[in-house]
């Protein structure tokens, strides 16, 4: 018999512990250790006592795989790549925060690329994609003003989740919420409580998305024989762009006494500039957004919004990314899965001044 090989000294503090420490540790191969860390069913059965002092030495190193290394060989990873749209974004923000969460539920790890306007748009895919080798990706937002992204989806070798994607054409499975029951739910409470002068304020989002803009129109229309003009406000999606357009809109020669907007991010902008001139919400001035992101219950006042099922969604998509990273033979067809917002009646909506309500 060969003489036996040299034990190698243990790691030192701080260094990346491999197999072939571990199998020096334990006193067995390193075709052991690797047949045991990955759970592969041998045609030679390793013993109990062997499998588990591979797996206590591995857990006393603390030794942790190499998603790289196993994407290399054609393993599942346990990783998830999300690629956003804009992390300026407080729900996207959030939607991250509800995406982590429920990827590691189901022992998966998230690697994030961003595609904010201005950034290389190749760079992220590759990053999230080749470089890593993520056994699915997750798509958060509408992105077709990066169209080499989209050419890089469509021939992903991992299957590709979309979310809120609007208007875009629909080419992956993807889920959304029912903007216009959305908007029309705001609309119909602020009617409910007496508001006949109704303006909107619209975000100005990548992709050329209307939607909810659109809905105020088509309520406005059905309900109140039109828009009013000068009622429709569009501006950036931040807090200084609601600002901005409550100024204008309460400039107007006969303003309206509320306002519905299409984000939660510009309706604290509002209330901002309600405050600021002194226009009280919402004894002289209603406000709804649209979100519920986290902030919207901690406004003075607290803001009436719809709230987006950000979590039920999430979840839907990270089972569905799983499931066809699983299954590679799995059907990728794109198809759209459709959640209805609820509206959350806070303090920012009241019965219009003088009203007998």
């Amino acid at each position: 018999m060969p003489p036996p090989r040299p034990r190698r000294p243990a790691t030192t503090h701080g260094a990346v512990p491999t197999m072939q420490d571990i199998a020096d540790a334990a006193a067995v191969s390193q075709s052991t250790v690797s047949r045991v860390l990955s759970g592969v069913e041998t045609r030679v059965p390793i013993a109990a006592a062997t499998r588990e002092r591979v797996l206590a030495t591995a857990r006393r190193l603390g030794y942790r795989p190499n998603p790289l290394a196993r994407g290399l060989r054609g393993a599942s990873t346990n990783l998830i790549g999300v690629v956003v749209r804009d992390f300026s974004d407080p729900f996207f923000a959030e939607a991250i925060e509800a995406l982590v969460k429920e990827s590691m539920a189901h022992g998966y790890n998230v690697v994030l690329g961003h595609v904010h306007p201005g950034l290389e748009e190749a760079i992220p895919l590759t990053s999230v994609l080749e470089t890593r080798h993520t056994d699915a990706i997750v798509l958060l937002g509408d992105v077709r003003v990066h169209p080499q992204l989209l050419d890089d989806l469509r021939g992903s070798r991992v299957p590709v989740v979309a979310l809120w994607q609007g208007t875009s054409p629909l080419e992956f499975p993807s889920a959304d919420t029912d903007d216009r029951a959305g908007i029309q739910a705001g609309l119909d409470h602020l009617v409910a409580l007496g508001h006949r002068r109704i303006a909107f304020v619209s975000a100005e989002l990548p992709g050329d998305f209307w939607v909810r803009e659109a809905a105020y129109a088509d309520f406005m229309r059905s309900r109140l024989g039109g828009v009013p003009a000068g009622y429709v406000e569009r501006c950036p999606n931040t807090m200084a762009g609601g600002d901005a357009a409550l100024r204008r809109l309460l400039a107007l020669p006969e303003p309206p006494t509320a306002i519905a907007t299409s984000t939660d991010l510009i309706a604290v902008g509002v209330l901002h500039a309600a405050h600021s001139l002194g226009a009280t919400v919402p004894d002289r001035l209603s406000v709804v957004g649209f979100d519920d992101i986290q902030i919207s219950s901690h406004t003075v006042p607290a803001l009436t919004t719809s709230r987006m099922p950000t979590a039920r969604i999430v979840s839907h998509a990270i089972n569905l990314a799983v499931a066809l990273a699983r299954d590679p033979a799995a059907t990728r067809e794109p198809g759209l899965e459709i959640f209805t917002p609820e509206l959350v009646v806070r303090d920012s909506t009241a019965p219009p001044a003088g009203s007998a309500g």
